[in-house]
């Protein structure tokens, strides 16, 4: 059982992942980074404990409900209870041509792999640790959405990645619900955020923010405190229209 809050963040073996991991440790918590590639996981892992910082990493597919409560049991074995789950893994697989990418050209195989990344899996994560935190009546959960699931300036492209966008916006609505009415406590938070436009695999080198600013709002709704706000989508500490 670790002495410092407990944090698990999806998919951080790289990118936005790596850095919240990064930006936590230096405040203190101790991470778990998961990542599919065990070996990708736990070089990570090194790589910031050369920095002085307390992680960790775990393998977890968050397109499997049986790895997922693998991990989870492993990390309450030995470590203790989770305090935040930031739910940064996801993929956008949408082609051809990016923003010119059509909905009649998005493949069955497409939409699926999407969803099973970016909605189920967040959903399973959130089922497995939500419990324990309503029991300890404290928590904080952060979906990494993005502005592509806005409904508010919907538009074509990337029509698997925005359909799950929106609909992790949707689960962070009713998780966030459904946590505040079981806990009767508002310290069980749960919101969704748009990193921005990051310079990552995903973002590409034309991309607009560094990873360090990508990093700053997942790591601020995961470090709110009691009088934070919950069910919210947020993009540079503020709220943005769904």
């Amino acid at each position: 059982m670790t002495s410092s809050p407990l944090a698990l963040v999806t998919g951080a073996n790289r990118g936005i992942g790596f850095e919240i991991t990064r930006q936590l440790a230096r405040l203190g918590y101790a991470v778990i980074l998961s990542a599919r590639d065990a070996a990708k996981g736990e070089a990570a892992a090194a790589a910031l404990k050369t920095e002085g910082l307390i992680v960790s990493a775990v393998t977890l597919d968050v397109t499997s409900a049986d790895s997922i409560s693998a991990a989870i049991a492993d990390i309450e074995n030995k470590h203790g209870p989770l305090g935040v789950l930031v739910n940064n893994a996801g993929i956008l697989i949408d082609g051809p041509g990016g923003f010119e990418s059509s909905l009649f050209d998005m493949t069955d195989d497409t939409a699926r792999r999407t969803w099973e990344t970016n909605v189920l899996g967040p959903a399973h994560l959130i089922k497995a640790v939500l419990p324990g935190m309503i029991a300890h009546g404290v928590g904080r959960v952060v979906n990494l959405s993005s502005g592509a699931g806005q409904l508010s300036g919907m538009g074509s492209g990337f029509p698997a990645y925005r359909m799950s966008k929106s609909a992790l916006n949707a689960l962070t609505r009713v998780a966030a619900a459904e946590a505040g009415n079981a806990s009767g406590t508002s310290n069980v938070k749960i919101n969704a955020c748009c990193p921005g436009w990051v310079r990552t695999s995903m973002g590409g080198p034309q991309a607009t923010r560094l990873v360090e600013q990508g990093a700053e709002t997942p790591v601020w709704l995961a470090t709110l405190g009691e009088d934070g706000p919950t069910g919210g989508f947020f993009r540079d500490k503020a709220p943005i229209p769904w």
